[in-house]
């Protein structure tokens, strides 16, 4: 979507606050022996408690409230009995509705003391999306966006999982237009004010191929390496992006 008015533009400010207190609950409560289930019935309590819903489960019928990845799971893990260990990565991914608008963010966390490859990981996710930023202004196009992630991540020795990349968001989860984690020439739809995406580095220490697994809901990697995730939702302006989630 794009805003066109004050109203639109308070409503999703309102909802990516609540997206950013869910997951900063969910976050500090991390820890070695919890289970992913514990930690998505932290978030779904939080976006009740604010009068919000669970995108995934509202739109597609997800077997839980947030998306909880672990390791080598790239994006969309179920919740359920796994019980977190210390070293482990654990992604975060977090849509929701709230008034018919929704915000969409995402964050890697380390559960105790990680390998340092382990950390790296998370910081090239995270410096991705920051130099991303760069472009993510009226005068680029998404491609752009895409380039300045792959670069961020093959300088620092990783992968980006080219199947797996941003999109718009504001009116339901996914939006056009499509935003690669990689140069993709074919992605050229300009970025205009006031258009509201989701930018998400999704990397890899491997191959960066990813594989379907038998839940049909959860991507991990082909080669069972690490990965990290790191989103946030933005409106895109004449200047600095506003970042709705952060």
């Amino acid at each position: 979507m794009s805003i066109h008015t004050d109203e639109e533009f308070e409503k999703l400010k309102v909802i990516g606050k609540i997206v950013r207190w869910s997951l900063d609950e969910m976050s500090a409560a991390v820890r070695s022996g919890i289970t992913t289930l514990e930690l998505d019935h932290i978030g779904l309590r939080m976006l009740k408690h604010h009068g919000a819903e669970a995108a995934p489960q509202k739109v597609y019928g997800f077997p839980g409230a947030v998306c909880i990845s672990v390791n080598d799971e790239a994006v969309h893990g179920v919740p359920g009995g796994r019980v977190l260990r210390e070293g482990d990565l654990v992604k975060l991914d977090l849509v929701a509705v709230k008034d018919g608008f929704f915000a969409d963010a995402a964050m890697t966390i380390r559960v105790g003391k990680v390998s340092n490859r382990a950390d790296a990981l998370v910081r090239c996710a995270e410096a991705a999306f920051w130099r991303a930023m760069n472009v993510a202004r009226i005068g680029f196009r998404t491609c752009h966006i895409g380039r300045e992630v792959e670069r961020e991540v093959l300088d620092r020795g990783f992968k980006v999982m080219p199947e797996l990349g941003g999109h718009g968001v504001g009116r339901t989860i996914h939006e056009h237009p499509s935003v690669p984690n990689f140069y993709d020439r074919s992605a050229r739809t300009k970025l205009t004010d006031g258009l509201v995406i989701a930018v998400e580095p999704i990397i890899s220490e491997g191959s960066g191929k990813g594989v379907l697994m038998p839940d049909r809901w959860t991507i991990r990697t082909a080669d069972r390496s690490l990965s990290a995730h790191y989103e946030h939702t933005i409106v895109i302006t004449k200047g600095k992006p506003v970042l709705l989630t952060a």
